[in-house]
């Protein structure tokens, strides 16, 4: 039984403010094998938050295009942390493990992979870069921008073209729910070469089932509840 990734949600979603510094340091400080986080473009700049409003995660209100960027990174979003922008994210994490990042907004595609280019050009090397939507046609977009991104293709509802939409993007993963995870899904995906991770796994009861399942990774509000678990199977 092979070993998955154990992928902090949004940082570590369950301990800190989701999508901040402050939740990406968490998440290494627990021995995570990867973050996932959201991207959207404001002003010209990629924001990691995840909503396209600023309500929930925020002490603002209203639209994230409203304001503009540099009113936005005055806010508050959570522990007195900015929002960030995917340099500083970068700046944290890039070559020291795992980083997903979910195209969120539309028209992220081009900048994200600009951004990926600057990295390999300063000799970052983005073999543990994934980029990922359930907007599959910002998908399409990265592909057409970057030939050598690895693409993870999101989905909640099992669509019967999955498989083909993962080939026709030559994609590294499919990303689906926990809650339509079978070993149908992790046997078909695995066979065409796909790497299989599965989202949002954070009850005891689903990360056992999961990685008895042979999934590749697994993206959790608790990834260090996923560490307990992969470590008393290996035992």
């Amino acid at each position: 039984m092979k070993s998955p990734l154990c992928i902090g949600h949004r940082g570590a979603k369950g301990h800190a403010p989701e999508n901040t510094l402050t939740g990406f340091r968490k998440a290494l400080a627990l021995g995570v094998d990867g973050v996932e986080l959201d991207v959207h473009l404001v002003d010209g700049r990629l924001l990691v938050i995840h909503d396209d409003t600023l309500n929930r995660t925020t002490n603002g209100k209203g639209t994230i295009h409203g304001p503009g960027f540099d009113a936005l990174r005055e806010l508050d979003a959570g522990d007195g942390e900015k929002i960030p922008v995917l340099e500083e994210v970068f700046d944290l994490l890039a070559g020291r493990l795992v980083v997903n990042i979910e195209l969120k907004g539309r028209q992220t595609a081009a900048p994200v992979m600009a951004m990926l280019r600057e990295q390999r050009a300063a000799g970052r090397h983005d073999d543990r870069i994934l980029v990922s939507s359930f907007d599959h046609d910002e998908l399409v977009a990265a592909r057409r921008h970057d030939d050598q991104v690895r693409i993870g293709v999101l989905y909640k509802k099992r669509p019967a073209d999955a498989l083909v939409t993962a080939a026709k993007l030559n994609a590294y993963a499919v990303i689906p729910s926990v809650k339509i995870i079978d070993d149908t899904i992790v046997r078909d995906a695995q066979a065409a070469g796909l790497k299989v991770y599965v989202f949002t796994v954070n009850e005891p009861s689903d990360i056992a089932r999961v990685i008895a399942l042979g999934v590749d990774g697994l993206i959790s509000d608790y990834p260090e509840r996923a560490i307990a678990a992969r470590r008393e199977r290996e035992a």
